[in-house]
């Protein structure tokens, strides 16, 4: 197979040249969110390479962990799966089989945003050596306690949280409550909501410095102190939040989703 690249200012991208449009495009996005991200981060990684792979068995085979998050991950949010970050590289799928994983209009651009989301964790483990990448077993036993801030922030930071509204509506429908915060298994689906909520009651600064820091006494503590309140009380909150965001995606003001969040509570949450 043939590769070619294509360079901008501070990424080179790799690729058959049936994918050049879609190379330069990514090209494109990415330098516009690197200059996004250089006003919050003190390092925003330049000398990117994003490697586009052609088929969905060549980006598995880029990394071992790719398939093991997946299947950690709840079926809806496999889809979103689409790459994987690296210290230095990026590893996508081509543009043609991201089209072919979307389930709608808004999927379809979260798809396509997927370089994004992956340079946002790239910049997160440049500014917080306890996340990946790189990464190793241990850093990846780590990714699966914090995917709902890893992830979570890479669609905050790339400007994709409403593009999961319908992912959303839908593990909503499961009589299954979500926990808080959300599980390796819908993380994928619902990390994005943390993060907007808590730029709505704290501010964007308040992201900041969750996204760049964990707590080594844990994700419930770190949740209390991004949001200045009780661990029970940001639960409800974020409960809340989600039976608006489902009812404004369906134009359901009046009507409650078959699940109601508001009074169902993790059932290992603290009294």
């Amino acid at each position: 197979m043939a590769w070619i690249e294509t360079e901008s200012l501070s990424f080179i991208a790799r690729h058959e040249a049936e994918d050049n449009d879609y190379a330069q495009r990514t090209l494109d996005e990415l330098e516009d969110l690197r200059l996004r991200l250089e006003e919050r981060f003190e390092e925003v990684p330049g000398g990117i390479t994003v490697i586009i792979h052609p088929t969905p068995g060549w980006l598995d085979a880029a990394h071992p962990f790719l398939p093991v998050a997946r299947l950690a991950a709840a079926p809806a949010g496999r889809r979103y799966l689409a790459g994987w970050a690296m210290a230095t590289e990026l590893h996508v799928l081509n543009g043609t089989y991201l089209d072919r994983r979307a389930a709608g209009e808004d999927s379809l651009a979260a798809l396509r945003g997927t370089p994004e989301r992956l340079y946002v964790q790239v910049v997160l483990g440049a500014n917080n050596k306890r996340l990946p990448p790189p990464w190793g077993p241990r850093r990846f036993l780590r990714y699966l306690q914090w995917t709902w801030l890893i992830e979570g922030a890479a669609q905050y930071y790339a400007n994709q949280v409403m593009l999961f509204r319908a992912a959303v509506s839908t593990r909503l429908r499961d009589r299954r409550v979500p926990a808080f915060p959300p599980s390796a298994r819908d993380a994928m689906i619902l990390g994005g909501t943390i993060f907007d909520l808590l730029e709505r009651e704290r501010g964007p600064d308040a992201c900041d410095v969750l996204a760049s820091r964990l707590r080594r006494d844990g994700p419930r503590r770190a949740v209390e102190l991004a949001f200045g309140a009780r661990f029970r009380d940001v639960e409800r909150e974020w409960r809340d939040y989600l039976r608006k965001l489902t009812e404004r995606r369906l134009g359901l003001e009046d009507e409650m989703p078959a699940l109601d969040l508001h009074d169902e509570l993790s059932p290992d949450s603290p009294l």
